[in-house]
């Protein structure tokens, strides 16, 4: 039987990074049943025992507000949790204790993981790891998940404790305070409160056992009726007239700081020498003026090195692509396979599949810059900087995040839209996001910048990310001027130490986010390519020749062109392209290859032929660009559209996303190529 232990903690406490050294890439990301909200789970042994691994959303309290910090809490609360370890950056040992006496709160074994131990000693402070069990009541073990130390001795407290429950029983004086309450209640609890407070614990109690005599840990109910929880109140019914005259929680609350603060100064020592590092970085990366320029400085980076490096390793990808393309087809044409069969297979699947697969050094690249940022605390900084545009806009920089996380891929930015608080807040989220431009429109951006702008290629890919961002603050700014959002709020985020990336917590984020795209592209581009070939070589007399005016995609292009001329984008090569996209973004790339009969369209002689065929019938640099811009805003994938639906709960807010999505790209495209135009005859 195995172990059942749930990671808790704040964000930024290094929990991910604690759970990954344990479980490696062995895990899986799965979602509460009805909602997208993931919990990571993993598996584990230890000494000849099993152990169940789960990695809860990051939260600072168990009074709960949005969606994942209600599904921590609830999944906590659950009888098959045996033990809940609470990692804890000791580096900020004073706000994480808020969380532990929570826990603690809770009756369950709590084992406390003190992380960032090597934090605490570079920064000259000092923790008395002996004195703060005994004050606690619970185990504190010092760990370091980036350095891997104390491990072993972590998992083996958490064995111990999950076969032998608490054998730690809290020994502190709370400043000599005698009580005058009935109960002794020092003894048997770590956070005790005032006598009046006790008094109303006591009286709910009582009244809750009389009630629910099967209740479990009662004393944290009380609390939590005392505090006027919702969730409590409407799960356990009981008269509260002659007892709750008022809300506690504020009550509570202060009174558990002011035992927090009774711990950190038995337990703390040389606490107010700062990092000196962090502060002279922050006073750059936060500036009110220069912390934004700095922001797309270092996005500007980010996309430099995703073009220099990830174009010369793109090379060798191409020569081979080239040799697998020419190999498979010599050896299909001597074994006399039918020519149809030799068809789908070059010039439908390895074109497709294979034309975006040569694409897979750049997303590396950009996937292990966003890993780097985000795992050395960047990303904090990046929302906190943004709070005082996003609160012109009626959102919290909070909201920031989801659209950050957009940079990789719409769907779990869209689904990070829960960790805001107001539902219109969350809609307004959900609707801008997939303006921000992910790691799939990418090869779109690579292909078109490098065949029609030169040495200026890197310039205009890194333009589609600043324009997705513009266009997703103006439209959250006529939304607010619609009156459909909320107003100013204020924003409670973490800055955490800046601290050297983990390279086994890099190395699995971005295995994660490459092995997704290699997933993509043997299936949904597999698929897709399969029926644009189909769509190609087939009509209504049976199959044409390949790209012939009688084909299927030849007719459905033809019919739509029209309508994208004034963008610039009426070909029907082009619209085939586009429609095929919305399986996947990256299919665009791929359709094209296919509809211009180029195995290999991401080489240079690839390229070459592409642009060839382009001029010859009138489309220039800035047809490219307006196509892009075009890629960039209109209808997001299917995989993110679905998620659409499943985090609003209705189809017409997911429609309402697409048509609004759809008629933005094509005014702007039409705007960037007339006015281009103007410039450019």
């Amino acid at each position: 039987m195995s172990v059942h232990v749930a990671f808790v903690g704040n964000p930024n406490c290094g929990k991910t990074t604690l759970f990954n050294a344990y479980t490696g890439a062995r895990l899986k990301v799965a979602n509460w049943p009805g909602v997208t909200v993931e919990k990571k789970e993993g598996a584990f042994r230890y000494h000849n025992q099993q152990f169940k691994l789960v990695d809860l959303p990051g939260t600072y309290s168990l009074t709960s507000y949005t969606m994942e910090e209600k599904l921590a809490r609830q999944y906590i609360l659950e009888d098959e949790v045996d033990v809940i370890l609470d990692v804890i950056d000791a580096s900020c040992l004073e706000r994480n204790l808020y969380l532990a006496l929570q826990l603690i709160e809770l009756g369950k074994p709590v084992v406390l993981a003190l992380n960032m131990m090597d934090i605490v000693q570079e920064r000259g402070m000092e923790i008395d790891t002996h004195r703060l069990p005994e004050m606690l009541g619970v185990p504190a073990i010092p760990v370091s998940a980036r350095k891997k130390t104390g491990l072993d001795v972590l998992m083996h407290t958490v064995a111990h404790h999950a076969e032998n429950g608490r054998d730690i029983f809290p020994d502190h004086h709370h400043g000599n305070k005698e009580s005058t309450h009935i109960h002794d209640h020092h003894k048997e609890f770590v956070m005790v409160y005032g006598d009046e407070i006790e008094d109303k614990i006591d009286g709910l109690q009582a009244r809750l056992l009389e009630a629910y005599p099967d209740i479990v840990n009662p004393r944290w109910h009380a609390i939590k009726l005392l505090e006027n929880d919702e969730e409590i109140m409407r799960k356990y019914p009981i008269p509260l007239e002659d007892i709750l005259d008022r809300s506690y929680e504020t009550d509570i609350i202060n009174q558990k700081y002011d035992f927090i603060e009774e711990v950190i100064e038995e337990c703390l020592f040389n606490k107010n020498e700062k990092s000196q590092r962090t502060d002279r970085i922050d006073a750059l990366l936060t500036h009110r003026i220069w912390g934004l320029p700095v922001f797309l400085g270092i996005m500007a980076m980010v996309f430099f090195f995703t073009f220099t490096v990830g174009d010369w390793i793109k090379g060798w990808f191409e020569l081979g692509l080239d040799w697998f393309s020419d190999g498979v087809g010599h050896l299909l044409a001597s074994a006399h396979i039918n020519e149809m069969l030799q068809s789908l297979i070059v010039d439908g699947i390895i074109a497709g599949v294979g034309g975006i697969l040569t694409f897979l050094p750049n997303i590396f690249i950009l996937f292990l810059a966003l890993a780097l940022l985000e795992d050395s605390g960047y990303m904090s900084r990046v929302a906190y900087v943004m709070d005082g545009i996003m609160g012109k806009l009626g959102l919290s920089g909070r909201a920031f995040i989801p659209m950050l996380l957009g940079f990789g891929c719409t769907v779990p930015a869209v689904m990070a839209s829960r960790t805001l608080e107001d539902p219109k807040d969350r809609l307004k989220t959900i609707l801008i996001t997939p303006f921000m431009s992910c790691s799939a429109r990418l090869p779109i951006y690579v292909l078109f910048s490098s065949m029609f702008f030169g040495k200026y290629a890197m310039v205009a890919a890194f333009s589609m990310y600043v324009i997705g961002l513009g266009v997703a603050i103006l439209t959250a700014l006529a939304m607010q001027r619609l009156g459909k959002g909320g107003g100013k709020y204020n924003l409670l985020i973490e800055l955490p130490e800046f601290k050297r990336p983990s390279a086994h917590t890099i190395f699995i984020y971005v295995w994660e986010k490459i092995k997704d795209y290699l997933t993509k592209a043997g299936t949904t581009i597999f698929l897709a390519s399969i029926i644009v070939w189909a769509l190609l070589n087939f009509g209504p007399g049976g199959m044409v020749e390949m790209g012939a005016q009688g084909s299927f995609g030849a007719m459905i292009g033809q019919t739509l062109a029209p309508l994208l001329s004034p963008a610039g984008l009426g070909y029907w090569q082009v619209v085939v392209s586009l429609i095929a996209g919305i399986a996947a973004k990256e299919v665009v790339v791929s359709s094209m290859g296919i509809l211009y009969g180029i195995s290999n369209i991401n080489s240079a002689k690839g390229m070459e032929t592409m642009v060839a065929a382009l001029a010859a019938s009138g489309f220039t640099g800035l047809n490219a660009y307006a196509l892009m811009v075009f890629c960039l805003l209109y209808i997001p994938c299917a995989a993110a559209i679905g998620t659409i639906k499943k985090e609003t709960n209705s189809w017409k807010w997911m429609c309402v996303s697409i048509l609004f999505q759809l008629g933005v790209a094509y005014l702007m495209a039409v705007l960037v190529y007339q006015i281009g135009s103007l410039f450019f005859s």
